[in-house]
This record gives structure tokens, C-alpha cells and sequence, in this order.
């Protein structure tokens, strides 16, 4: 049935239900601290694996599996607590998810064993994938159909910020005061998330849920399939570089380590940048934009293989590098809520997994190279490889969306015309791309 008119104070423009202006912006702020608080735990455990490897008594190799373990608990999270989360208020599917997080990373600043640890990362992780995947439908929700892409990107610049600041503050804080330090250190900043959420994001009605049957139901179509493909691929390539960077830069570049901290930090500049202009680019241009940034992606990871000899070079490339591999975020989260046809909770979440799933794939890919004796650049042409890839599938997806319908392509009487057009104004509230909801403020 079409949409109740909405009694508050607020917009409806461009087929979105939208939060007043004076709103959205603390909204979004306080989804991109949810954000960054759960980009700094996904990353940091990087640069604390020797300190935490000491204090169990176990080896590097083992310590490295709470990145894996992390990973996997995004992969099953994010489409499992989604689904429960179906028929209950965005808002409180978003609080509790920031509940998960602080528990999670509770337990592994308390953890007395390496089996713990693991188990509290394990549980931190379930909340991720959820939490950026219902976050995208709400950020876009908060704004015109038009600006929905900016919305999103405007999230994840908290976890894009999270790489050029909180992990390298979170390991500097780990290696000064012992690395339970930094896991406390997260669980505030999930405390501060959580408040945010409570008290900023606007409430959304508890009627916006289309269900479990009808978000599963959206996984028939194969256009859903294909932008997961392209994420998957997407995310892959940039995975299958990006895991072996510091081998790459003192190695190959010869860059000494205590380098390949600042050269992080102008990636992850790149990150910020990249992610920003890719939601802009977007709100333009969907597809293009995306067929324009993989392409990109491909021909920047190529280049890599040569460029990372020499100093400037391969810092001028890295930067490049974080720009055109997080300008897809927003564009393809975006593609997938746009496919998932009225329900894209499940499949927006799903989309996340996928993200983390091409991390793995991708840096196993990588590592193949380097153990077949082809070099620390040779996983840069797997890079280029799998974004091609992508690129591809975003190719025959753009093909797709040009097929005619066996709706459009029968030709239409004047009295055809008419039904169709009353019968389009009676479904206008459901047919609407936007994601479902109404925003109000509390």
C-alpha cells in the first residue's frame, strides 16, 4: 500500500524520505564514529600481532589468524544478525549492533588466553557487516535520492579516517602501554558511537521492515548478483596488493620500516579522498562512475609493478592507489541497494561481506605469487588482474540494465497506456528506489 504522508517536518524530494537539514549532518556524524570505531579494530591488530604473540606465548603465524578470525566473523555476521535485525527499527538494529561491538572488544581487553582473544574479535566482528550494511540504507535515508551516494560515502569516511588516524594511534598506544590498551581505547570509542546513535540518528518507523522472505527474495535477481561480483572482485584486487605493501616499499622500494608507517598514512589520505569523490561521482553517474574508477584501479595497480622502484614513484602510486580503490565503496553499495528493489538491508549487508570477502581471496591470490618466486610486485598484475575482472562484470551488469522488459517491449494501446499509468500512480509508495522508512526526529 503507498506510504502513509509524513507528519513531520520534513521533505519528501527526489523519492526519499528525508530527515530535516538541520538533522542529517549529526546523523551521519554520528554513523561515521560507529564506523571509525569499527575500522580501528578490524585494522589494528596488524601492527600489535608481536606484542600479543608475546603475551600468549604463541607464534607470529598464529597471532595472524585473529585477522582471519575477524574476517570470518564479518562474512557470517553480516547477513546472519541483518536477517534477525529484519523486522525490527533500523535505529535499534544500529544500537544493538554498536552493543555487539563494545562487548566484543570488552572481552578481548579483559582476555586472559589466546582463545578468548580470538572469540572477542570473532564477536566485534559479527556487529561489522551489519552494522555498515544496515547504516548505508539509513544514511540514505536521511536525504534526497539524488544525494543518497554522498550519504553513504559520508558514513564510511569513519572507517576510511580510522586507517589514516586511529590505527596508527591505536598501535602507538598498544606498543607504549601494553595492547589491551588499545582495545580499551576501541570500547570507548564504541560507548561514544553508541550515544551518538541514541541521540542523533533520526527514528525510523517500526513498519519501514519489508521482512525476511522479501529481502531474501531480492537474491533471485541476477543483477544482484553481479554488483556483489563486482565488489567481490573489486575489493579483491585491491587486497591482493595492498596486504603485501610493506614487503613491497622496504624491499623493493627500499624504503626502511619506520617508513611504511607514514606511507600508510598517505594511503590512507588517499582513502578519505577517494572514498568522498567516488560518492559524488556517483549521485552523477552511477555506472559510469564505476566503470570509469575499476578501469582506473586496473590501470594504477598495473603501473604499480614498475613505479614501486623508485621512492617517489611508489608514494605518488600508493596514493593513487587509496583514492581510486575506496572511490567504489559508495558506488557499489549503492548499485546493490538500488538492485535489491525495496529491501536492500540484507543485500546491503551482504555486499559487506562480500568486501571482505575479496580481502581474503585477494590477499591469498597475492601470496601465491610472491611463494612461486615471482617477487614482492607481482601480486600488483593479480591487483590489476581481478579489477578488470570487476570491471568486466560491471560491463555486462551495464548491458543488462539496456535489455529490453517484456513490459516495455510490447507495444502499448492508448488504453494500455492509461491503466499503466493509474495503476503506476497507485504503486508510486512501493516502486520507489529509496530505501524504505520514514525518518523522523525523536
Amino acid at each position: 500500500m503507498p506510504a502513509a504522508p509524513p507528519t513531520t517536518p520534513q521533505a519528501k524530494r527526489g523519492g526519499a524520505s528525508v530527515a530535516p537539514e538541520a538533522k542529517r549532518g549529526v546523523a551521519l556524524f554520528a554513523l561515521a564514529i560507529g564506523a571509525f570505531g569499527i575500522g580501528t579494530t578490524e585494522f589494528v591488530i596488524m601492527g600489535l600481532l608481536p606484542e600479543v604473540a608475546t603475551d600468549f606465548g604463541v607464534s607470529i603465524p598464529s597471532a595472524g589468524l585473529l585477522i582471519s578470525g575477524y574476517a570470518l566473523g564479518v562474512v557470517v555476521g553480516a547477513p546472519l544478525l541483518t536477517a534477525i535485525g529484519s523486522k525490527v527499527s533500523r535505529k535499534t538494529v544500529l544500537v544493538a549492533l554498536m552493543g555487539v561491538f563494545i562487548a566484543g572488544n570488552l572481552v578481548s581487553a579483559l582476555a586472559p588466553s589466546y582463545g578468548v582473544l580470538m572469540t572477542g574479535r570473532i564477536v566485534a566482528a559479527l556487529s561489522h557487516g551489519a552494522f555498515f550494511g544496515v547504516g548505508s540504507v539509513v544514511a540514505a535515508s536521511l536525504v534526497p535520492k539524488a544525494k543518497q551516494a554522498s550519504a553513504i560515502a559520508l558514513m564510511f569516511t569513519g572507517l576510511t579516517v580510522a586507517n589514516v588516524f586511529g590505527v596508527p594511534g591505536g598501535t602507538a598506544l598498544g606498543q607504549q602501554f601494553g595492547w589491551r590498551s588499545t582495545f580499551w581505547a576501541v570500547t570507548a570509542l564504541g560507548v561514544v558511537g553508541l550515544l551518538g546513535i541514541v541521540f542523533l540518528v533520526p527514528r525510523q518507523s517500526t513498519s519501514e521492515g519489508p521482512g525476511l522472505r522479501s529481502e531474501l527474495a531480492v537474491f533471485k535477481d541476477l543483477q544482484v548478483w553481479l554488483a556483489l561480483a563486482m565488489t567481490a572482485l573489486g575489493f579483491a584486487g585491491v587486497f591482493a596488493s595492498f596486504t603485501y605493501i610493506a614487503p613491497m616499499m622496504t624491499e623493493v622500494a627500499g624504503f626502511s620500516p619506520g617508513a611504511v608507517t607514514w606511507l600508510l598514512v598517505l594511503f590512507g589520505g588517499g582513502l578519505v579522498v577517494g572514498n568522498l569523490l567516488g560518492g559524488k561521482a556517483a549521485d552523477r553517474s552511477l555506472m559510469p562512475s564505476l566503470y570509469v574508477i575499476l578501469a582506473l584501479l586496473a590501470v594504477v595497480l598495473a603501473a604499480f609493478v614498475f613505479t614501486a622502484y623508485g621512492r617517489v614513484t611508489s608514494a605518488v602510486t600508493i596514493a593513487a592507489f587509496g583514492a581510486a580503490g575506496f572511490a567504489t565503496v559508495a558506488p557499489l553499495q549503492k548499485r546493490v541497494m538500488d538492485k535489491a528493489k525495496g529491501a536492500p538491508a540484507l543485500a546491503s549487508a551482504a555486499n559487506i561481506a562480500a568486501f571482505n570477502l575479496g580481502n581474503a581471496v585477494g590477499a591469498y591470490l597475492g601470496g601465491l605469487t610472491i611463494e612461486h618466486g615471482l617477487g614482492y610486485t607481482a601480486p600488483n598484475w593479480v591487483g590489476a588482474a581481478l579489477a578488470a575482472s570487476g570491471l568486466a562484470v560491471a560491463l555486462i551488469s551495464g548491458l543488462l540494465d539496456r535489455r529490453p522488459t517484456a513490459a516495455s517491449a510490447r507495444p502499448q494501446t492508448p488504453s494500455t497506456r492509461s491503466s499503466g499509468s493509474s495503476r503506476s500512480a497507485r504503486l508510486t509508495g512501493r516502486t520507489s528506489s529509496a530505501p524504505s522508512g520514514t525518518a523522523t526526529p525523536e
